[in-house]
């Protein structure tokens, strides 16, 4: 992907997603037993009434998602390029609040060079005290086989996030903990001299209001702060309504719009060519809409 200066962006997870991240619902099985008396015994024909009633089946800790969207949007950027994405995961969830997972997403090569897939693999501790719920979560995001080629810099890297909800209002701080923050650094961008973007950071606040019929309004807004290339820093909204359906099925729509200081990110490429055989340049934050249907398992 051609960084060069004010050509370049930068982009997370997950994200998505909207995935994944912080929520978590646990349950423990109840036996229920039968305490009518006894039939008299001349009732020969009618069942015992005393015997106990079978055990709730436990609820399993493992689940999955599938998602078919118009576009991949995260953090504002359109990491499909405005195409659709094909997304799933797995997740296993511990009653003692340890839980791991992953999740994948397909991406276009022109928005991460050479890239077609991230695939994110997370794992942490989620609680809640009196009212509050919280929790604390490694992500790691993997590009295979994407590459910025003319700085042989690879986009893959770490953030740890840490999450805390009261009734509607959530937010989360993510912290890039690996060296470069999805291969930010002065080989990349340019600017410096042997400069690295860790300890970047992204603040993810979300209002989440129950509609009722199933239906939920998510508002967002969130800042990306660059390590070191403040140029680079970022913002985004996103506006979402979904609708919970029959079967573990979940529909949503959503609005997303980003920005950034001095139109940054306004002519971004990686030097994938489009159909008239150029250098595709777009804007990848530019506000979009965006649809999209995702199954639970």
């Amino acid at each position: 992907m051609v960084l060069k200066r004010s050509k370049n962006s930068a982009v997370f997870c997950h994200v998505a997603a909207t995935l994944v991240c912080g929520y978590q619902i646990t349950a423990s099985a109840q036996t229920v037993t039968n305490t009518a008396p006894s039939a008299p015994a001349a009732a020969t024909l009618a069942p015992a009434a005393d015997a106990a009633a079978p055990a709730a089946a436990p609820v399993s800790p493992w689940s999955a998602n599938l998602t078919l969207t118009s576009q991949y949007v995260s953090r504002g950027f359109r990491q499909t390029w405005g195409k659709p994405a094909i997304q799933g995961g797995v997740d296993y969830t511990h009653p003692s609040g340890w839980s791991a997972g992953t999740w994948m997403s397909s991406v276009s090569d022109h928005f991460i060079e050479n890239g077609t897939v991230e695939w994110d693999l997370y794992g942490g501790y989620s609680g809640t005290v009196g009212d509050i719920a919280y929790s604390g979560l490694i992500y790691y995001y993997v590009y295979p086989g994407a590459e910025m080629s003319f700085a042989k810099t690879k986009y893959n890297y770490g953030e740890a996030v840490a999450s805390a909800t009261y009734k509607w209002l959530n937010v989360k701080y993510w912290l890039t903990y690996t060296p470069t923050y999805f291969g930010y650094n002065s080989n990349t961008l340019g600017v410096g001299n042997n400069k690295n973007s860790r300890g970047s950071g992204y603040l993810d606040i979300n209002g989440n209001f129950d509609l009722s019929n199933g239906i939920n309004l998510l508002v967002h807004y969130g800042a990306e702060r660059v390590q070191n290339f403040s140029a680079y820093n970022f913002q985004d909204t996103r506006i979402a309504l979904s609708k919970v359906l029959d079967g573990g099925w979940t529909l949503t729509g959503a609005y997303t719009k980003g920005w950034a200081k001095n139109g940054i990110y306004a002519h971004y490429t990686t030097g994938a060519l489009n159909s008239a055989g150029v250098a595709d340049v777009s804007n990848p934050l530019a506000s979009t809409f965006l649809v999209s249907v995702t199954k639970t398992f």
